[in-house]
């Protein structure tokens, strides 16, 4: 509890030394934070020398590791968040000093349950990187292959849980405050922050994404991954083949090697649609730090993959409905977008589509006002997106990942090449997608999938065949059953109907007999008329006689 209030209070102390409060709609607050908050901001000198989003991010930084990733996932909301913001955050680096060494070898004898020169013929103490999370180390196997070996920081589930903890105390803040933060969807956001940051703790997820991605691309010309070595991955620790190559953000040293900077750019762009279309499955981190080039053959270079943490992943109705927007939106059909943005299921049945189309059109039209291969792609979807939200799209968190990523690729591509044309890359291979969905192929190919389910359910159908063979006989004996019930019925209401004015006419004969008759009638038979007994008896007979 005391710990929890010490870092609440440091948190509201960086609030205030780095004039956060430029953030907060002073209207809508209680008047005791009003008070508060204007008194501590006239003892404080204006910050005039950073812009806002300068400030956020120093407040992130200084608030340790665990908010500077949280403010890089944030950066990717750009559909969220205003664009000098989202600049400002993606600046972020999640460089951190190491934790102790002897404490790192600790860790990883314990999960290996051996001694580090038993395991490697070579082990380098002093860490290669260190990050929020986790920090890596080189090594050689007894095998002679070099690796290196990623360790979990020590209790850091504790650190994150905590802070996650203050963090959804702050979202829960934002979005009471006002529409707008509402708007924000901050408790969401938290959510997703939580599940991505809390799934970079188990290791070996990350390692079964690493060897399905190198699946993928094996012997593949555009992508290499590092191969795993299960046998000495844990939870906690993950060993990896060591790779060789130049950073990606490293342009004058690419150059320096005469690599094709145009060849490089397109093959990230091929790289992003073969992973989202033809494997739905990609990498969503490939920010610069997790991409190299192997510059073996710098005509023809190769990317190189690491850290596959975070993927993401598309349905194939996702995917369709993608490619198809995409493909319309450059075709200027926003009537096309529209529908598919309803048929999709991203925005509610019920959305007017003429509304929306207009308020497509409003939004990218503008956009072609620029040659096409300015256009960004990344700031299109954004576009899309925010003007879906406007009529109640939900968040859909597989498309944010595909978002944050189609930024990164286009802001790497275009720092390779400045010249890229995105959407030359990006048409046919969208349009032959497309057509391979449809077509004596498409269908042959997904009877090579469905083949075994079907053989397998080959032997019993002797026995659904009988089976279905009684029900319907069952089913025939209980139509007739209920056919006759029906007739039954039908005819009791026609009788019933027939027979309605008889009755009514008995009725009132019943009550014309009995006005007719005396006190002394009703009581003895006897005295009664003969008119009073005729007309009791005709009632008689038409209620109860008359069949």
């Amino acid at each position: 509890m005391f710990q929890n209030l010490s870092r609440a209070l440091r948190i509201l102390a960086v609030i205030i030394r780095f004039r956060l409060d430029a953030f907060l709609p002073y209207d809508k607050l209680p008047w005791y934070l009003k008070y508060s908050i204007g008194l501590v901001s006239r003892l404080l000198k204006p910050s005039k020398r950073y812009t806002r989003g300068e400030r956020l991010r120093m407040a992130l930084i200084s608030l340790g590791p665990i908010f500077v990733k949280f403010g890089q996932i944030l950066s990717t909301r750009r559909d969220l968040l205003d664009e000098d913001i989202a600049n400002e955050l993606a600046k972020l680096q999640d460089k951190v000093p190491p934790f102790n060494k002897e404490e790192a070898r600790n860790l990883i004898e314990k999960a290996l349950g051996a001694n580090v020169e038993d395991v490697f013929q070579d082990f380098t103490i002093e860490p290669l990187a260190s990050a929020s999370i986790a920090q890596v180390h080189c090594a050689t196997l007894r095998s002679g292959e070099e690796v290196v070996v990623k360790v979990i920081r020590p209790k850091i589930e504790k650190t994150i849980r905590k802070d996650i903890g203050l963090l959804y105390a702050i979202a829960k803040l934002v979005r009471n405050i006002n529409d707008d933060g509402r708007r924000l969807r901050p408790v969401e956001v938290i959510e997703d922050y939580e599940h991505t940051i809390l799934d970079e703790l188990d290791l070996t997820k990350e390692a079964a994404n690493t060897a399905q991605l190198r699946r993928n691309f094996e012997d593949s010309d555009l992508l290499y991954v590092p191969q795993i070595h299960w046998d000495y991955t844990r939870k906690n620790v993950m060993v990896a083949e060591k790779i060789s190559g130049i950073p990606v953000a490293n342009i004058d040293e690419l150059k320096q090697a005469d690599v094709d900077m145009k060849c490089l750019a397109v093959r990230g762009v091929e790289i992003f649609f073969t992973q989202v279309f033809d494997h739905s499955f990609f990498h969503a981190d490939m920010h610069p730090g997790n991409i190299f080039v192997d510059v073996t053959n710098p005509k023809s270079p190769k990317y190189i993959g690491i850290d596959c943490a975070i993927m993401g992943s598309l349905s194939y109705e996702d995917k369709s409905y993608l490619a198809r927007n995409l493909l319309a939106f450059f075709k200027r059909d926003y009537r096309l977008v529209a529908e598919l943005h309803v048929e999709s299921g991203w925005v509610p049945k019920g959305t007017p589509v003429h509304a929306f189309e207009s308020a497509i059109r409003s939004v990218c039209e503008p956009m072609f006002a620029k040659p096409l291969k300015d256009i960004s792609f990344g700031q299109v979807i954004i576009g899309l997106f925010q003007t879906a939200r406007r009529f109640n799209m939900e968040v859909q968190p597989q498309l944010v990942l595909l978002e944050k990523t189609l930024l990164n690729i286009e802001g790497l591509g275009r720092q390779l090449y400045p010249d890229l044309d995105l959407w030359e890359t990006a048409q046919p291979f969208l349009e032959r997608w497309l057509k391979g969905q449809i077509g004596p192929q498409r269908v042959f190919e997904e009877i090579k999938i469905q083949a075994p389910e079907w053989a397998g359910h080959l032997p019993k159908i002797p026995n659904l065949i009988y089976s279905a063979l009684e029900q319907i006989s069952h089913q025939d004996v209980r139509h007739q059953q209920n056919t006759q019930a029906i007739i039954k019925l039908e005819q009791e209401l026609k009788r019933n109907n027939r027979m309605l004015p008889f009755k009514i006419l008995g009725v009132i004969s019943l009550v014309t007999a009995w006005l007719n008759a005396d006190e002394v009638s009703l009581t003895r038979i006897a005295h009664a008329d003969l008119t009073s007994l005729a007309l009791f008896a005709v009632g008689i007979y038409l209620l109860v006689l008359k069949k």
